[in-house]
């Protein structure tokens, strides 16, 4: 029995070993980033959750890059992204083409910092766990809005959206080209939720988004009727969304 019992444990090491670069090549092949484990595939909207079991670098000049995070930290913050992501429907994310959530931490794109990087063509967000806890909630829905953008370029029309501006406002060429960086919710919006909002049409799109689903109802409800720009911005956006899937909720 005790030869048995050890050929057993030998026989359920091997196969573990084996199994688990399986595993790693087929995340690999999934969403080409490497390094990563799952960490949580039965969800109710049927997002799969990765994380960063060491760290990594995309790009074909290596230039974006993210480290693993300990255990803690993941289950941490793990609780709130399912929280917050956990409001779209399968159809929904299905429609605007997100599947799956990669986790790390001290995420980057040539230096510069990010919340996160959206790809809709792989089906992927990377969200930066470390991010700022201030505003990581809202965050999380800001790039979001990205990968709904990429997916439906055709609906949020930029030059339709600079006409709600004052006339004498420009945005700035990329949002990395720009001092307007501040997450802080302006106090006197005057058509703009935050100062990067002010960055580009599209930060500002997603800045307005991210407004309208994390705050309450009451809170755009009095945003809308002080602030008529930002009024048409939200009206814009509800409309848009609304035309990927009629059952919506904001």
């Amino acid at each position: 029995m005790i030869i048995n019992y050890m050929n057993l444990l030998r026989l359920i090491l091997l196969v573990f070993i084996w199994i688990t670069p399986v595993y790693g090549n087929s995340i690999y092949n999934l969403i080409k980033i490497p390094n990563l484990e799952i960490y949580e595939i039965n969800t109710e909207n049927r997002l799969k959750y990765f994380y960063a079991k060491s760290s990594f670098r995309l790009g074909v000049q290596k230039n974006i890059i993210c480290e693993n995070s300990n255990k803690k930290d993941l289950d941490d913050k793990y609780k709130s992204i399912y929280k917050n992501l956990n409001r779209y429907s399968y159809s929904f994310l299905k429609k605007i083409n997100l599947k799956y959530i990669v986790l790390c931490e001290n995420l980057s794109i040539s230096g510069i910092n990010t919340a996160g990087i959206p790809d809709n063509v792989m089906k992927t967000l990377i969200l930066d766990i470390k991010f700022d806890q201030k505003y990581f909630e809202r965050v999380i829905h800001h790039e979001v809005f990205h990968i709904i953008n990429d997916q439906h370029k055709e609906l949020f029309n930029e030059n339709e959206w600079k006409k709600f501006n004052d006339l004498k406002f420009k945005y700035a060429k990329c949002s990395t080209c720009t001092e307007n960086l501040g997450l802080d919710e302006y106090e006197k919006t005057k058509g703009f939720f935050t100062e990067y909002s002010k960055s580009t049409v599209s930060e500002d799109m997603a800045e307005v988004y991210s407004h309208i689903i994390y705050l309450n109802a009451e809170k755009i409800k009095q945003i809308r009727n002080l602030d008529g720009i930002l009024n048409k911005k939200i009206s814009y956006i509800e409309n848009k969304i609304k035309k990927i899937d009629n059952s919506f909720i904001f």
